[in-house]
């Protein structure tokens, strides 16, 4: 199997995508992050000492879906043209899951600014809350389908 971030001589690259068509592409991630009970009854309670927990995750989860290509070396700046976020309550844990959907239309896929998108939410929440828990669990970030390009889709 060829890596296609590696070139002929095994240097990284950035791959060509110019031949590729616009389509459709769409991509839904998913994560975790486990917290302690005092923890999660001040996010539901909304009485966070920094403020809206959930909401600024949200805002979090976008700007990081958004800014993918600076973060990730061999990604490539996309025009998004559709960001939505999920934020569900986990009680029996305590916890919350995150789920990002990105979407475009374009030459190259949105995995990677999904996954990207559920990781800096994720770690927003846990830097909101770590005056309260230190010992959060972020975990289980993953693809949960995509849909558009070459490769055809993906469902978990």
């Amino acid at each position: 199997m060829n890596l296609t971030h590696l070139d002929e001589q095994n240097k990284p690259k950035m791959v060509d995508v110019s031949n590729k068509n616009n389509t459709t592409r769409i991509a839904t991630a998913s994560g975790i992050i486990e917290v302690g009970q005092p923890a999660f009854d001040a996010v539901v309670a909304n009485s966070a000492k920094k403020g809206p927990v959930l909401q600024t995750a949200v805002i979090a989860a976008i700007q990081g879906t958004k800014q993918t290509s600076t973060l990730i070396p061999m990604c490539h700046p996309l025009m998004l043209t559709s960001v939505k976020t999920d934020i569900e309550e986990l009680p029996e844990l305590p916890g919350f899951k995150l789920t990002v959907t990105a979407k475009l239309i374009g030459q190259t896929g949105v995995e990677m600014e999904a996954l990207t998108g559920v990781s800096v939410g994720l770690l927003t929440i846990y830097d909101m809350l770590k005056a309260i828990d230190k010992g959060m669990i972020i975990k289980n970030i993953q693809l949960e389908t995509k849909s558009g390009g070459n490769s055809g889709d993906f469902r978990r």
